[in-house]
């Protein structure tokens, strides 16, 4: 049997693995530092509270079950193309095929002060981490007198005005808007603002003119603070320094601002392309090498006409080049020649607030409403068991019913209670 290794359990590798498992005649092998699949696109919903974590997420022991799937837990450390082995830190694998589907991480374009002092929002990990840190935050406010410090913990900075920060800024200020002044008594009034801030001249850049106006204009009309053509340039955890000389006192900085592929060491310089996306051709194979192949956001494919500079890093993208990779491998033992890959563009869409969304498609673009019921629809359908999707949808009626979700909770305390830094520098005196 021919010993297919995928690296990595995200949108590529879970629809080339399901796919390849059609065949009899493979030995899949998964391999995935977490033992769960996730959905990237809600992350933003579980660092705000608005979901719970296992409602975007599955365990891939469970979802293999009854298929030719085996899964192995490891980060890869590196490849060895000549021998045909991966090396990771639970173990060796040898394989005859092997496809890196591992996608990117963030890119904090080597600032190490922000990467040292901002949260980012790629992994679950980050989305947990974000909503323990904005309630934390939130809770350092109502203890502190000082007007100054208060600020400094009520205001919120996002980085990256594309679907991410847009999405983001809109959640964020619904819970703003429907949320603190109930769960906050204390407060009289909130300082905070929310700043969402982009070196471009405008929101949501890959999409259309129309989308972009929404965006800006829906966003302002929640109180969204945007500032364009600016990058932020500093971040000491307390100061946000942005390009134009502009300086934002906010204890809380979420990146949103690019992203970069993993890194994996044995791939070659010479197949590496911009942002270390790896150079493959109409078939997804790897330059360069011999039976090595790179699908998803990790890759950078120039032969598709309508794309020559590459296709955009989208979850669409991942699925057509997965299951096009396990179809080809398929044919190949049938001795069938191979299809060459291209993108079939079904559109974008990016959710504002509750009730706005934006929804461009080939042919056209529309808005509001019904084009929030269509990105809701469109993003439950990729969830990954019947279970979760149920879930997802009660929470979700429940959350846009009520404007109230209840899962304000901080899960993790112990790294901040413990830590002298919760402690506000002045709290409000004890009322007789």
């Amino acid at each position: 049997m021919k010993k297919i290794v995928i690296i990595g359990g995200g949108f590529a590798g879970i629809n080339l693995a399901k796919r390849l498992s059609k065949n009899s005649e493979h030995e899949i092998t998964l391999v995935d530092r977490n033992n769960y699949h996730f959905f990237p696109p809600l992350l933003y919903q579980v660092g705000t509270a608005f979901i719970e974590a296992s409602n975007i997420s599955y365990p891939f022991r469970k979802m293999f079950h009854g298929r030719n799937i085996q899964f192995f837990m490891g980060n890869l450390e590196h490849i060895d193309p000549l021998e045909k082995k991966v090396v990771t830190d639970n173990g060796n694998l040898n394989y005859d095929t092997l496809v890196l589907a591992m996608g990117t991480e963030t890119n904090f374009f080597g600032n190490q002060q922000i990467k040292k002092y901002a949260l980012p929002m790629k992994t679950i990990d980050d989305a947990l981490e974000l909503r323990n840190h904005i309630l934390l935050q939130l809770e350092k406010s109502v203890r502190t007198a000082e007007p100054g410090i208060r600020l400094t913990h009520s205001n919120i900075v996002i980085a990256g005005g594309g679907p991410t920060g847009v999405e983001l800024a809109g959640m964020l200020a619904e819970m703003g808007k429907n949320i603190i002044r109930k769960d906050y008594p204390e407060a009289d009034v909130w300082p905070g603002k929310i700043f969402l801030v982009d070196g471009l001249p405008t929101l949501l850049a890959p999409m259309s003119k129309k989308s972009q106006n929404e965006a800006i204009s829906v966003l302002k009309n929640l109180g969204v603070e945007i500032l364009l053509d600016r990058l932020v340039q500093n971040y000491d955890g307390e100061k946000v320094s942005l390009s134009d000389g502009t300086e934002i006192s906010s204890s809380t900085l979420i990146w949103a601002s690019g992203v970069v592929a993993r890194s994996v060491d044995g791939i070659p310089e010479t197949s590496l392309g911009k942002s270390r996306r790896i150079l493959v051709d109409e078939f997804n194979k790897v330059q360069g090498l011999q039976d090595v192949f790179a699908i998803g956001d990790q890759c950078y494919q120039t032969s598709d006409p309508a794309f020559p500079n590459g296709h955009p890093q989208l979850a669409q993208v991942a699925i057509q080049q997965g299951s096009l990779l396990g179809e080809n491998l398929n044919r190949e033992n049938k001795g069938k020649a191979w299809k060459v890959f291209k993108y079939n563009d079904k559109g974008s869409m990016a959710i504002i607030s509750k009730f706005h969304a934006v929804v461009d498609l080939p042919k056209g673009f529309f808005k509001g409403f019904f084009a929030w019921l269509v990105w809701l629809f469109i993003h439950i359908i990729p969830i990954a068991g019947f279970r979760n999707k149920v879930k997802l949808s009660f929470n979700w009626i429940w959350s846009f019913l009520t404007n109230d979700p209840t899962l304000r909770l901080i899960i993790r305390p112990n790294s901040y209670t413990h830590n002298s830094s919760f402690k506000a520098a002045k709290t409000i005196p004890e009322k007789e």
